[in-house]
């Protein structure tokens, strides 16, 4: 009999050690989803036809942007008085068709030109560009993305607002990001490279950009961009609704990221800018930025006397 009851005993103990075990095999232990860095880096403000993140994003960037012009403008012939502003408005667009490639339509928009003095009032569209972002380092463990940029820009512009001129451009680049848990750092090396080198000038540039995430909301940034002319145009007559089209011929700069005088005589090459502003994350997919520019090269050689940008970017 106790033979018996140790052997029904140790039956239901094994039973029981089996069922738990099973119990145990089958448990699956969920792991939480990856963070990918790069859902927390922000897009530059300031130059946005040329300067972007390096990591593909599906996105809409709405542009507001209003530039003061110098009272004067240094010419062949001197100073002249130009004085007021431009206003511009613009919608970019991203589609991201995987993690490392997405299509881009960098440049459009209206432009409100108002001078004072010298040049017309005029107003109308910009060029059309539009173009692929590959990403061909894509490192989330070290948070690090460099991305090929190409764009083409297409004359279909108005002439009165310096657009629609010569046969296009092609604007090569590459940008790089990296992230330093709150600190980012940006930047971008690129070319607008006009397909006629006589109607416009072929011009490089070069764009830095640091911010930090003060909260996770709130990023104050500094931004430097600078722009050199390589290959200057031929100075022929154009954009004829402003002094009978002479402009070209007697201007000694060039018109930076926006504008393309083909300019040929340029005695000052190089436009150096720098901008400070900030950038404010509404929500999860949702962000607003502005940024204040100067030029700190000379102010009379340029079509900056400041500028301010306010953008907002919805993630999709």
């Amino acid at each position: 009999m106790k033979l018996t009851s140790c052997l029904i005993a140790a039956s239901i103990l094994a039973g029981v050690t089996g069922l738990h075990a099973g119990d145990t095999s089958k448990v699956v232990i969920e792991e939480p989803p990856a963070i990918n860095p790069f859902d927390a880096a922000i897009r530059p403000i300031t130059s946005p036809t040329l300067f972007d993140l390096a990591v593909p994003r599906t996105q809409a960037h709405a542009i507001f942007m209003h530039q003061n012009h110098p009272g004067h403008l240094s010419t062949t012939l001197g100073r002249l008085p130009v004085g007021g502003d431009f206003q511009l408005y613009a919608l970019q667009l991203e589609i991201a068709l995987s993690e490392k490639f997405s299509l881009v339509a960098a440049k459009d928009g209206y432009i409100d030109f108002n001078p004072d003095a010298t040049l017309s009032e005029t107003e109308g569209f910009a060029n059309l560009s539009a173009g692929f972002k590959y990403a061909f380092l894509y490192d989330p463990a070290e948070a690090l993305a460099a991305a090929f940029n190409l764009q083409i820009e297409v004359p279909t512009g108005n002439r009165e607002v310096w657009q629609g001129e010569g046969d296009g451009a092609a604007v090569p680049s590459v940008s790089f990001l990296k992230l330093y848990d709150r600190l980012q750092i940006a930047g971008n090396l690129g070319f607008r490279i006009p397909f006629d080198n006589g109607a416009e000038s072929t011009i490089g540039h070069l764009n830095a950009h640091v911010s930090y995430a003060v909260t996770e909301r709130f990023r104050p940034l500094l931004e430097v961009n600078y722009f050199r002319v390589l290959d200057e145009g031929n100075g022929g007559r154009r954009f004829n609704e402003h002094v009978g089209g002479l402009v070209p011929s007697v201007v000694t700069f060039e018109g930076g990221d926006l504008i393309n005088f083909g300019a040929n005589n340029v005695s000052n090459k190089d436009l150096v800018t720098l901008g400070v502003g900030f950038r404010y994350r509404l929500t999860d997919n949702i962000d607003v930025g502005a940024a204040y520019e100067i030029p700190l090269t000379e102010e009379e050689e340029n079509l900056m006397e400041s500028r301010i940008t306010i953008d907002a970017v919805i993630h999709f």
